[in-house]
């Protein structure tokens, strides 16, 4: 019996044809509320786990399980775009190694404010893969060396399932979807253009993985035990990653997350990873 977010399609199915006879006319964001109560379906922090609900009934109505209330939204949303402005136009090079630089300091990106439309703007002007923005449990970042902005990074949800990944940590299927929040993926990390410092990135990399996990704690109140990256090959070569002791653990198929094809529609990319814990296996196989 296939399973949508930890729970056998059947329990998902009866429980929203309960709700919806019982509430004729229930609008999906409610709807979606009353089966995690019913479910107790929560999240690690404690609360309702709606948005993944969710997207878990999109799929059963898409997969012809169920037939959902008629959408609110007359129009889909349209994602926001972040034009250049010369808060972000280059400025002078860089060109020192690292240990010229004056210290390094990692602050994190707070809010929807002046400092995050910002870290949006530099990731839409200058990143290859643009902007796009995180869902659920997430980290950004930007570096600073001295008052001088060096690079920015971002930490979201991992991908849902990965061959090699998998392999590499050992765990059964419930134990993936129990445990996968543990699971951190580096989404975004960018030096910025004019930045041309000898062992930055490495060295970035190096701190964060000792900050993150505290940061995540005090968001989140747990603490990841790994994390993971995508490299587009050969676009680039992870250099900085190895230099950092990240290990590249295999590569993707090309086939997208969604893609009923073998065929390969999206570019390649080699899968690295870093355990924030010795014992991040056993911690993930529980």
């Amino acid at each position: 019996m296939k399973r949508y977010g930890g729970y056998h399609a059947n329990v998902l199915v009866d429980t929203l044809s309960r709700l919806m006879t019982e509430h004729p006319g229930i609008k999906r964001s409610p709807l979606s509320r009353l089966v995690c109560e019913a479910l107790d379906w929560r999240g690690v922090d404690g609360r309702l786990s709606e948005m993944t609900c969710r997207v878990m009934m999109l799929r059963l109505q898409k997969d012809g399980l169920i037939t959902l209330p008629v959408s609110q939204i007359p129009n889909p949303r349209q994602r926001a775009r972040y034009e250049p402005t010369p808060a972000t136009d280059p400025q002078l090079e860089i060109d020192q190694p690292v240990h010229e630089l004056p210290p390094l300091r990692i602050e994190i990106v707070l809010g929807q404010g002046p400092q995050s439309r910002l870290w949006n703007e530099f990731m839409a002007r200058y990143h290859y893969l643009g902007y796009t923005p995180l869902s659920g449990h997430q980290m950004r970042y930007q570096v600073y060396a001295g008052d001088t902005l060096v690079a920015l990074l971002g930490f979201g949800a991992s991908a849902w399932k990965l061959a090699d990944r998998e392999r590499l940590i050992g765990w059964t299927d419930e134990q993936r979807q129990r445990n996968l929040h543990k699971v951190i993926n580096n989404t975004r990390f960018l030096i910025l253009p004019w930045i041309h410092s000898k062992g930055l990135a490495s060295k970035i990399l190096a701190r964060i993985a000792r900050q993150l996990p505290h940061d995540w704690q005090q968001r989140y109140d747990y603490q990841p035990v790994l994390l993971e990256t995508f490299v587009e090959s050969p676009r680039h070569a992870g250099t900085c990653y190895k230099a950092a002791n990240w290990q590249c653990i295999g590569r993707t198929t090309g086939r997208g997350k969604k893609s009923r094809s073998s065929k390969q529609v999206l570019p390649i990319k080699d899968i690295w990873m870093y355990p924030l814990r010795k014992n991040y296996r056993d911690v993930l196989c529980r």
